[in-house]
């Protein structure tokens, strides 16, 4: 059984399609809100007869999923492109995309209902 993990404290999770993961989530979430909402990642095994040809066996990869439904589809990046996109985040290459404090008080008063 896999779990998932905010920095604050870990419980039980199995996302399906990638079974035995240890996910993390930021800890700016809770562990078990009503409405979950948190992108995850976790360690995934290294890459083995992956389809990209830029992806030789060996290479550490990393899983990526949605805490919200544990038949959520799992993505499969490696480490490398993982750190391309944080850089980006780090430098505000996606802060358009990113909720207006509007949008944080609106999905806050869904989870309190």
């Amino acid at each position: 059984m896999g779990t998932i993990s905010n920095g604050h404290g870990t419980k039980s999770f199995e996302n399906v399609h990638a079974p035995g993961l240890d996910w993390r989530k930021s800890s700016r979430t809770d562990l078990d809100p009503i409405l979950k909402d948190c992108v995850i990642l976790a360690e995934a095994p290294d890459a083995k007869d992956h389809p990209h040809d830029s992806i030789p066996d060996g290479t550490r990869m990393v899983a990526l999923s949605d805490d919200k439904d544990p038949n959520s589809p799992v993505l499969y990046f490696s480490r490398a492109e993982i750190r391309k996109f944080a850089e980006g985040i780090r430098d505000g290459e996606f802060d358009a995309l990113m909720a207006s404090d509007e949008e944080m008080e609106q999905a806050a008063a869904v989870v309190a209902v």
